[in-house]
């Protein structure tokens, strides 16, 4: 019995101990926030980004009531690149060409497109490039990001 009770008491201090030491998982606050963008003569409007990370690398999903396809754009055409400043300087960059079909006349959505983070980064969107069918757009943001930066 008393060799049972010990062996518990290992046992529980063991686990405690591993939890403790569990590493935590990266996370990126908010992980939503808006933004709009002027994309000159292909229009003008909000976006959502959507953010992820997992240790160094991060993704970003844009859904944008600024561009509007004009015609049925297949999956996976869209190729994107999203520029934000990091902590009020320098420039850090998501790109990617992953999207879902999108018909005719709807918003373009965008992502993940992939970037590399470090603890600390305080990124906030300034710019967006669209490319379908070899037309590019590039968007401005013309608001701050809602409710702020994202913080790795």
């Amino acid at each position: 019995m008393r060799h049972g009770i010990r062996r518990l008491a290992f046992c529980s201090a063991f686990a405690a101990g591993t939890l403790a030491l569990a590493p935590t998982a990266d996370a990126v606050t908010p992980t939503t926030a808006t933004i709009s963008f002027d994309c000159g003569s292909y229009g003008s409007g909000s976006a959502t980004l959507t953010a992820s990370q997992s240790g160094t690398t991060a993704t970003i999903d844009v859904s944008t009531s600024a561009i509007t396809a004009p015609i049925s754009v297949g999956a996976n055409s869209v190729k994107s690149t999203l520029t934000l400043t990091n902590n009020g300087s320098g420039a850090v960059t998501f790109t990617g060409n992953s999207n879902p079909a999108i018909p005719a006349g709807s918003p373009v959505s965008t992502g993940p497109l992939k970037g590399t983070v470090a603890s600390g980064d305080s990124l906030v969107a300034t710019s967006l490039k669209v490319v379908v069918f070899g037309i590019t757009a590039t968007c401005n943001a013309t608001s701050t990001q809602s409710p702020g930066p994202f913080v790795f």
